[in-house]
C-alpha cells in the first residue's frame, strides 16, 4: 500500500442550527515539515486567491477560544460572507491550521454559546444540589437493601 500524500491530519466541522458554519483543518506535522508560512500562503492562495493585507485586530474584538488555541494568524482570505485564516503554532515545531468560517453563522453560534455558558453557570448550583440528593437517596436505598438481605440471614 502506498503512503498517503494527504497533508490533512484531521478536520473538525462545527454546526449551528444544522448549518455548517466552520471547518477547522489541522495539517499533519510530517506533511508540512520544513514549510514556512510563506510556502503555506502560496499553496492556499492557489485555492482562495490572494491573501488579504494584514491589519491589526480591532481592540474591542475579543478573540474566540479557537483563535487563541490555534496559534498566531499567518494570513487571511475572505469576503463579507466567509473568512479563511491560516494559523501557525511553534510549540515544538511548526504546525499549521486552516479555519474556514461563515461569518454570519459564526456570530450567531458565538452568541448562542455565550448564552448557554451563562445559563449553565446559573443552573450549576441547583444541579449540584440535585446530584447530592440523588447520591444520598442512592446510598440510603443501597443501605436498606443490604440491611434487608443481611438481617434475614444473620445468625449470631
Amino acid at each position: 500500500m502506498a503512503a498517503s500524500t494527504d497533508p490533512v491530519q484531521q478536520i473538525l466541522f462545527s454546526f449551528y442550527n444544522d448549518q455548517l458554519f466552520r471547518v477547522v483543518v489541522d495539517y499533519g506535522r510530517d506533511r508540512t515539515e520544513g514549510m514556512t508560512g510563506a510556502d503555506m500562503i502560496e499553496a492556499i492562495s492557489a485555492v482562495y486567491g490572494t491573501a488579504l493585507p494584514r491589519t491589526p485586530r480591532a481592540p474591542d474584538r475579543v478573540a474566540s477560544r479557537l483563535a487563541v488555541d490555534s496559534g498566531s494568524p499567518v494570513a487571511r482570505w475572505g469576503d463579507a460572507d466567509h473568512a479563511v485564516v491560516l494559523f501557525q503554532t511553534l510549540l515544538y515545531s511548526a504546525t499549521f491550521r486552516l479555519v474556514v468560517t461563515d461569518v454570519r453563522l459564526e456570530g450567531l453560534a458565538r452568541t448562542a454559546e455565550a448564552q448557554a455558558l451563562r445559563l449553565d453557570d446559573q443552573e450549576a448550583p441547583r444541579r449540584e444540589i440535585v446530584r447530592q440528593q440523588k447520591e444520598r437517596d442512592d446510598a440510603r436505598t443501597a443501605a436498606a437493601k443490604a440491611r434487608t438481605a443481611n438481617k434475614g440471614v444473620f445468625r449470631p
